[in-house]
């Protein structure tokens, strides 16, 4: 079995090839192509295997984590969409939850509405709060609007009627319209994107799916061709936001599940690295060329969130929980109007890229500021295959410390001091303002600047160890290899906690469990890989937020006082009280579909015969150091050359293909058995 996982970033493209036969793990890391990120991919997958001597058509599963979804919503570039709903509630999308992103700036703007008002259309229709029909769908209502709406050139339509969650059957006869009478249309129907109450959070996840449709299905499906075409018998696979993932097919017909495709691969494969080497509570720290993502994980599950907004739209989709800062590589470094030095959200990306890159980017980034600071190596990154100039970093910082009236070593290390600042603050995000000390967890840096920054961080935060895994660069794509298939269900069902209400919540997962089973079945998952997840989502009556509580004992009906205890226990943890005598209600039933797959079993690393790490060493250049104040001359190590057992103390610089770590002075790490390095911060 040879399995390959390939992730698509900013600025750089990743694949890691597992072969179970040799037990060998392969990687490799090329510039991206923003323009067209399957070029890319094709072009690192072949040198891939023909560099590793396997025949593409000997590949038995693909998975890719994208982020062209992500980028088309921040970059306001997806598809020309309608909008056809209930008469009267055209103007939800703008009217939304009245929520002011800054409570005292009444200039404050909202994001454009993804769907402008004149392609927003009202039909005659109108269920009540139980599905009983108050006024019958007008499908002459339906054809005026799709006779209109042909006019306009439309891509996409998004459907979202009200109470569909409860009865589709209004949603599906104007889907079934549309898909006549506008042949080649994107079609989005709420009832099938977003099940669940709440009219303007389903509403908006319709139209964010219908946005994204015509470009990320174009995107999936030609990824699926060209792999096709080059012998790999075996259809692929297209990461989730919730860490899991589905079919090309699954994928073209509900784009928006792919939001956080890319960091959410990386938080899984940190997830099972950390398992491995005993660790089961981290924060995830993936800072790449563009963006930091930074995520906590407890007891070796990532924490889900049902609802997220990006690039301020409101989208309700399984998601892991992670918090994303435009801290990179690449982010540019500026001097505001008051003087002040910012670093981000703008990056250079890998097209010019960072100055140092020599392809015209002029900028200062936080990479240049690495690069003069000694951090990274002219001449390592990607083993040499991508030379940095550092003359051209110089300048660059220069100039930004001409503007700032410092040298340019003060300004490189301002620049650093901003970047890491701002990653503080999404790790305390995750962590401190949720209510869990960071100290209690262990940090994974991973990306290709991740272990750069981890140590410096980690000795902020307090926390003790970091975990750098062996290909940091590469994690994202190898924890692809790693992920379940998974498929998230959910049906609104409010009614009372009792004996009473819960036989028809057991009717609700019953009915949950046969679309899980069917989805299982067209995936080919075999039933000894099946593994089904229940949840119900609970609240106090009267309380307008609700709590998910697993329901997992496969009691059918579900036991009520099982279920009252364990929400009354969730609800201490995360508001610190419970009211053990008020009145409890249950607002959705919620089932998690997975088809477990086995991951890669990395071999042991070798046994040094002593803690000296001198075989490892290649030489030594001048770091500054913010304790020395000053240039050090610092021993260098290769990554790949380190043994089980060797010990280094800092300062040191560990460099591989794929990334460098930077330990500080007073700092110790270790290398394990499964080739992690372990460094011990001396934290609180």
């Amino acid at each position: 079995m040879i399995t390959l996982g390939i992730d698509v970033g900013g600025t750089f493209t990743d694949l890691a090839l597992w072969d179970a036969g040799r037990q060998a793990l392969a990687v490799f890391k090329l510039p991206s192509v923003p323009e067209d990120p399957a070029r890319g991919i094709l072009d690192g997958l072949i040198t891939l295997t023909a560099r590793e001597a396997v025949r593409p058509a000997e590949l038995t599963f693909v998975a890719h984590g994208t982020t062209v979804a992500t980028n088309a919503l921040l970059e306001g570039k997806g598809a020309r969409t309608a909008l056809v709903t209930t008469r009267g509630f055209r103007d939800l999308l703008e009217i939304a939850r009245q929520k002011r992103p800054h409570l005292y700036d009444l200039q404050a703007d909202k994001p454009e509405p993804l769907v402008p008002r004149r392609r927003r259309r009202e039909v005659r229709e109108r269920l009540a709060w139980d599905g009983t029909v108050i006024e019958k769908l007008s499908l002459e209502d339906v054809r005026d609007v799709l006779e209109s709406l042909a006019r306009e050139d439309v891509e996409a339509v998004a459907v979202c009627f009200l109470y569909s969650f409860v009865d589709a059957t209004h949603e599906r006869l104007a889907g079934a319209e549309i898909r006549e009478r506008l042949p080649g249309c994107f079609v989005s129907l709420s009832a099938e994107v977003s099940p669940e109450f709440r009219e303007y959070e389903r509403l908006s996840t319709t139209v964010a799916n219908a946005y994204l449709g015509p470009l990320v299905s174009r995107y999936v499906q030609r990824f699926g061709h060209e792999v096709e075409r080059l012998g790999i018998r075996q259809p692929p696979y297209i990461n989730q936001s919730n860490g899991g993932i589905i079919s090309v097919a699954a994928a073209a017909q509900a784009p928006v599940r792919t939001l956080l495709s890319g960091p959410s691969a990386g938080v899984m494969g940190a997830a099972w690295l950390s398992r491995a080497a005993g660790i089961e509570s981290i924060i995830t720290f993936d800072m790449g060329g563009t963006s930091t993502d930074v995520a906590r994980v407890e007891h070796g599950r990532p924490a889900i969130t049902p609802q997220r907004t990006i690039a301020g739209h409101t989208v309700r989709v399984p998601s892991l929980e992670i918090e994303t800062v435009g801290a990179g590589g690449g982010s540019i470094a500026w001097v505001d109007s008051g003087g002040a030095l910012r670093v981000g959200p703008t990056s250079a990306g890998a097209h010019p890229g960072p100055a140092c890159y020599g392809r015209g980017g002029t900028a200062a980034t936080v990479t240049d500021a690495n690069v003069v600071l000694g951090r990274l190596s002219p001449t390592q990154l990607l083993d040499g295959r991508m030379p940095l100039q550092r003359e051209l970093a110089e300048r660059a910082i220069a100039e930004l410390g001409k503007d700032l009236g410092v040298s340019p070593v003060d300004a490189a290390r301002g620049v650093l001091s901003v970047v890491q600042n701002n990653m503080l603050g999404a790790i305390r995000v995750v962590s401190v303002r949720k209510g869990y000390d960071p100290r209690a967890y262990a940090l994974v840096a991973f990306g290709g600047a991740g272990p750069l920054h981890a140590a410096t961080l980690a000795r902020d935060l307090g926390i003790r160890r970091v975990l750098v895994p062996p290909a940091p660069g590469i994690l994202c794509a190898l924890g692809l290899l790693a992920a379940p298939l998974r498929l998230d269900l959910v049906r609104t069902r409010v009614t009372p906690l009792d004996g009473a209400a819960l036989a028809g919540l057991a009717q609700g997962f019953e009915e949950l469990e046969r679309q899980a089973s069917a989805w299982l079945d067209r995936e080919g998952v075999a039933p000894a890989q099946r593994r089904l997840l229940r949840a119900c989502d609970m609240r106090y009556v009267g309380q307008n937020f609700e709590l998910t509580v697993e329901a997992s004992d496969g009691a059918t009906p579900p036991d009520a006082g099982a279920l009252r205890g364990a929400f009354l226990r969730e609800h201490e943890r995360v508001y610190g009280y419970a009211a053990d005598d008020e009145a409890v209600q249950i607002v959705a039933c919620r089932l998690t579909a997975f088809g477990d797959r086995e991951p890669p079993a990395l071999a042991a690393l070798a046994r040094a015969d002593g803690a000296d790490p001198g075989e490892a060493l290649t030489g030594e250049r001048a770091v500054y150091f913010e304790d020395a104040r000053g240039f050090l001359a610092t021993p260098i190590y290769r990554r790949e050359r380190l043994r089980a057992g060797h010990r280094l103390c800092g300062p040191a610089i560990v460099e591989q293909m794929d990334s460098t770590t930077v330990l500080l002075g007073g700092q110790e790490a270790a290398v394990d058995e499964r080739a992690n390095l372990v460094i011990v911060t001396g934290g609180a």
